[in-house]
């Protein structure tokens, strides 16, 4: 992109900054999807200056991280016992470390932005290499695929996509898109209506797909309540806020039993482990059953030997309850990466921490109100490669969450946002129950049927309809894209190669 005319160094440094620093608007709870486009736009024009590539894509990462994942200084300070300062510094080094994809992306811009004409680069190189670097922050230290850009454009005319390639997918068309947008503005006569014809064959044939129906109706609709207490996270764990706590979940659930045909608590509801208090829950789901409902509820679960294993669970209570046992922990938060090393640093840090034992990959679904039921906790449901594990089986989705860690920040919406690509990808419905907001019922198209308040004391009630079936995405996952991506990259080394000799 040599011909690219772009500013000055200092003024396209804080162009980049700026640009990135606008992207996480395009997510939710703004949804301002266009900037998705717009934004990546901008960062691939500016790199017309190649030499400057590398270091413009890192500022373009520090202005979207430091805005996008700034909810992680409330975490530590609010509730990790950090101070300020440290809470801060942590955050910084976060949003340093995560900038380095973009300023990856700009280096082999950089490196090859002389050999290769502006189409290749914008629209075979630039999306491909994009997704790929999302696709490696998705699984690198057990993963943080937090703000991809198909997120993004869970309300946008390409989330007809969705079932088709997954947020992958989805990822890669924005990045294409956003070339698409480069060319058009920098090119004339037939080169530009090219790019025109492109942009509508992409997105008239994603708006089409929004319409058709992957999965079909399982039975009768189903209601659901979903229960959330709100029960302040610096509160949650301390001896004399367990009784009022049960009681709080016990006399909210009691008023739903006979309306509803499942009733959910959120992650770690119960502030006890299950052997403690499998009694109570034995008679609560009698009680529930008797009334024709279920109950699953979000508890510590403790087994071997002595109960020397723990971990963060889900059961559906009765006679013979049924767990889930949650696979993917968080790094920090659930368990601790080479204790040996890091454990005595996290002390003095005061970072939170737990040291939960991981579930198993193949865990049986849950039977709730009648259908097999795939069960993700927490930020599981950021990782559709493993939510589809459960699937086609699965006629409904659930996932618990506490997402009271994080406050009045951008988080709780991203992360509903995330579950809501889930329910798309998979055309199932969701039950999402969380401490303090935001709960949700979820259609299979991703659409809100209902959401709670957050920060009160609320039951989300209402219905969603089980679903059976299974969509492209549930049955070859991420394969199709990857498969695309590292197709371009083929291309785009032997184009490269070519050019050289």
């Amino acid at each position: 992109m040599t011909h690219a005319r772009v500013p000055a160094a200092w003024r396209g440094d804080l162009l980049a900054v700026l640009a990135g620093a606008v992207l996480p608007f395009a997510y939710a709870p703004a949804g301002l999807y266009p900037l998705a486009l717009i934004s990546p736009a901008v960062l691939f024009w500016l790199w017309g200056d190649a030499r400057r590539a590398p270091w413009r894509g890192y500022l373009f990462g520090v202005g979207f991280f430091g805005v996008g994942v700034s909810w992680v200084a409330v975490s530590m300070y609010r509730f990790g016992g950090m101070g300020a300062f440290l809470s801060a510094l942590a955050t910084l080094l976060f949003v340093l470390l995560l900038a380095l994809f973009p300023a990856i992306l700009g280096w082999t811009q950089r490196r090859f932005a002389a050999r290769l004409a502006a189409p290749v680069q914008l629209l075979l190189f630039l999306p491909a290499a994009w997704v790929a670097l999302e696709w490696v922050r998705g699984w690198l230290l057990t993963g943080f695929p937090w703000l991809h850009l198909g997120y993004s454009q869970t309300d946008s005319p390409l989330n007809g996509l969705a079932p088709v390639l997954g947020v992958y997918g989805l990822s890669w068309v924005a990045a294409f898109s956003a070339g698409l947008l480069v060319l058009l503005w920098r090119s004339k006569g037939r080169q530009r209506w090219m790019a025109f014809a492109a942009f509508v064959a992409l997105w008239l044939p994603a708006s089409v797909l929004t319409q058709v129906e992957w999965s079909e109706p399982a039975g009768r609709p189903i209601t659901a309540s979903l229960v959330q207490g709100n029960v302040p996270q610096n509160l949650k764990w301390r001896a004399e806020q367990r009784g009022p706590t049960i009681d709080l979940y016990t006399r909210l659930s009691r008023e739903h039993w006979k309306t509803s045909d499942v009733v959910v608590w959120p992650e770690t509801a119960l502030p006890a482990y299950y052997h403690q208090a499998e009694e109570f829950l034995r008679s609560l789901a009698g009680e529930a059953n008797g009334n024709g409902a279920d109950l699953v509820l979000g508890l510590p679960v403790m087994t071997g030997p002595e109960y020397g294993v723990y971990f963060n669970s889900v059961v559906r209570v009765g006679e013979t309850p049924q767990f889930y046992h949650k696979n993917h922990l968080v790094p920090f938060g659930e368990y601790i990466p080479m204790k040996s090393a890091l454990g005595g640093l996290l002390d003095i840090l005061q970072v939170p921490m737990a040291d939960f034992s991981r579930g198993g990959e193949a865990q049986p679904l849950l039977d709730v109100a009648g259908h097999k039921t795939g069960v993700s906790i927490c930020y599981e449901d950021a990782f559709g490669e493993e939510v589809i594990r459960g699937l086609p089986e699965a006629a409904l989705l659930i996932n618990v969450s506490n997402d009271a860690w994080f406050g009045d920040s951008l988080a709780p919406h991203q992360h509903l946002q995330m579950a809501r690509m889930r329910a798309l990808e998979t055309a199932r419905p969701m039950l999402r129950a969380t401490n303090n907001g935001v709960s949700a019922l979820i259609d299979h198209r991703g659409r809100l049927l209902a959401v709670s308040p957050q920060f009160e004391v609320f039951v989300l009630t209402g219905e969603v309809q089980p679903r059976r079936g299974a969509t492209p995405y549930v049955l070859m996952g991420n394969f199709p894209v990857l498969l695309l991506i590292l197709a371009a990259l083929a291309a785009t080394a032997f184009l490269y190669r070519r050019a050289i000799q």
